[in-house]
């Protein structure tokens, strides 16, 4: 995992054209979306939006950074000084604008590492807390899509497109079956030739290697904790995504649908993973298309362009809002300490 340079704070702060114009767009391609499915009744739906089920959807998202803070804490366990909920939460929305506003994601975890070591928490520590939540993001997840799985083949459902999502549910199952059998037989297949990768480079098999065996020894990290840490660190996690989830719902019934729970669970889950294969901040495009697709056969057009728009209002655009202070205060702080 790469981690950003301490004394070169310039390269964190620096200014891209092409990074700036990537998150314009990001924030308007929404916008165009919701104008070009839902038309002018869209956004008759957005302003007639109840502001009680707003502010719900508003409070949810910040219990939901205060859940990831109090994770944060649990998981540091004062080995990084003196962390409290405050400097938790600004940490955690710091890393988050990163996070929204870089493609891939790939800012996210550089900010996180650095934040750490100002306080004294070395990065190769840092890389082990990160893969920590990381993992309990990974047990959550395959929790849910187990229980997806169970659902759709117990009972009778009534999806639309049922075998297609049914489908990319087993797959998806599948997937991750073979990624925790890869992740346990790690050690023994990195010694077997025929999987040693050998058109690339001796270094970058040497740093695939470190990153694979570092999120391995992560888990098992994880996983060997105190039984009440871990279940500490899982019930905030699972109430962190069960809340964070529940706001397409919100959205849904705001704009006057009527969808199931559980289908914009799943709705959410299928097109954010989708939506790592977009070259835009915060897989913008691929994510609206995608929630956008599976609402549309339950719902009007404008209703789900409505919701669509106001879920990633709250889910994304309210992030980069809330994060963008506590990350130009961090790197201002971090500039002037440097220069």
């Amino acid at each position: 995992m790469r981690s950003l340079s301490i004394a070169k704070p310039k390269s964190w702060l620096r200014w891209r054209p092409l990074h700036g114009a990537m998150i314009a767009l990001a924030l308007g391609l929404p916008l165009l979306l919701t104008a070009w499915i839902g038309g002018s009744d869209a956004w008759q739906r957005v302003r007639q939006f109840p502001l009680g089920v707003l502010m719900l959807m508003l409070a949810l998202a910040f219990v939901c950074w205060n859940l990831n803070a109090a994770r944060l804490r649990l998981m540091l366990g004062g080995r990084a000084g003196t962390l409290g909920q405050r400097g938790a939460l600004g940490i955690e929305l710091a890393s988050k604008f990163a996070l929204c506003a870089t493609p891939g994601g790939s800012g996210g975890p550089a900010t996180l590492l650095l934040l750490l070591a100002q306080r004294g928490f070395p990065p190769s520590k840092g890389s082990a807390v990160f893969l920590i939540d990381q993992g309990c993001d990974m047990l959550f997840f395959l929790s849910m899509l187990g229980g997806l799985v169970l659902f759709s083949l117990i009972n009778e459902v009534n999806w639309p497109h049922q075998a297609l999502v049914q489908s990319a549910l087993a797959g998806l199952a599948l997937i991750a079956l073979l990624v925790c059998l890869l992740v346990y037989h790690l050690p023994r297949l990195l010694r077997v030739r025929r999987f040693r990768l050998n058109w690339l480079s001796r270094n970058r098999r040497r740093r695939l290697a470190r990153g694979f065996l570092g999120f391995r020894q992560a888990l098992k990290v994880t996983l060997s904790l105190p039984r009440t840490t871990l279940l500490a660190m899982l019930m905030l996690t699972t109430l962190h995504w069960l809340m964070r989830y529940s706001l397409l719902y919100l959205a849904v019934l705001g704009v006057g649908g009527d969808v199931d729970w559980v289908w914009t669970f799943l709705t959410q889950m299928l097109a954010m993973a989708a939506s790592q294969l977009s070259f835009l901040p915060g897989g913008a495009g691929a994510a609206e298309v995608g929630v956008g697709s599976l609402l549309l056969p339950l719902m009007a057009a404008e209703q789900a362009a409505a919701a669509v728009l106001i879920w990633r209002l709250v889910s994304y655009h309210l992030y980069l809002a809330a994060g963008a202070p506590f990350f130009l205060r961090y790197g201002v702080r971090l500039f002037k300490r440097n220069s």
